[in-house]
């Protein structure tokens, strides 16, 4: 059985997923892993570049761009993860949503399997995300966004009192960023989760296109008894952005899929 499943959904970054890929098949440590490229009918020769360099993944091209969640879905089915309930035996032990605008340091991928391995309760876990001006990716450790954590974020409290437990949950900044922390939810760039809890609760949620869908995996995950956790031990770094800066629909679709979130679980 392969020790992690690594699903990257591509849109037109190819300069950032052949780095990416570059990354990962550096990687080092007693495990095994493989990959799939889905590739969300990019327009600049993606998939054939890819499959010409990188003849070790699967590449999955896909004739329309059919958005984060049910592109990372194509990815996970290929790899044995058919829904709740449904997943093959043989499916690696962790599935990892790695977004193709990161870059993994040689031992990140073994040392956040022997993490997860470490704590059998944990669900989900993500690493410290590094931006390129060195600053933490604030969404690598977050609270869920309920209305009043979302009411302290966007009228400033966070913003004006960021150590403050309460005001702060909404990114975790009443938080040492060099530390372990139990946390709400990590975000997509870097999210690995067990095999199990994809049995427990399913796949990505389609309806939404982009964003929030992470969140609402987490949400689900840990409704269904599991733990998550940021892992600052192991660092990652991401550019952020590198597909949905090129999308006109990016900001419409931030805020549909918070509207998708809210009727759905509040």
């Amino acid at each position: 059985m392969i020790d992690v499943g690594i699903v990257i959904v591509n849109w037109n970054t190819v300069d950032e997923l052949e780095r990416c890929l570059e990354t990962v098949y550096a990687s080092q440590g007693d495990f095994s892993y493989h990959v799939v490229v889905v590739d969300n009918a990019s327009t600049d020769n993606s998939a054939e570049i890819i499959r010409q360099k990188f003849p070790l993944a699967d590449v999955l091209a896909l004739d329309e761009n059919l958005g984060y969640p049910k592109g990372n879905n194509v990815g996970l089915r290929h790899l044995g993860y058919h829904g709740k309930a449904n997943v093959d035996a043989d499916a690696p032990r962790y599935a990892l949503l790695l977004n193709p605008d990161t870059e993994v340091p040689p031992d990140a991928l073994y040392n956040m399997m022997t993490f997860m391995d470490s704590r059998p309760e944990l669900g989900i876990a993500g690493p410290k995300l590094i931006l390129p001006d060195g600053s933490l990716d604030r969404a690598c450790r977050r609270g869920f966004p309920t209305p009043l954590v979302s009411f302290y974020h966007f009228a400033g409290l966070a913003k004006m009192f960021p150590d403050n437990e309460q005001f702060g949950r909404y990114n975790m900044t009443f938080a040492d960023e060099d530390q372990d922390l139990e946390v709400d939810s990590v975000v997509g760039a870097y999210l690995q989760i067990r095999k199990e809890a994809i049995e427990d609760v399913g796949l990505l949620d389609e309806v939404y296109f982009m964003y929030a869908e992470d969140i609402d995996w987490c949400f689900r995950v840990k409704k269904a008894g599991w733990k998550i956790w940021y892992h600052a031990d192991v660092t990652v770094y991401h550019v952020k952005r590198a597909a949905s800066s090129k999308s006109a629909k990016a900001q419409f679709e931030f805020w549909r899929a918070m509207l998708i979130f809210y009727r759905k679980h509040y």
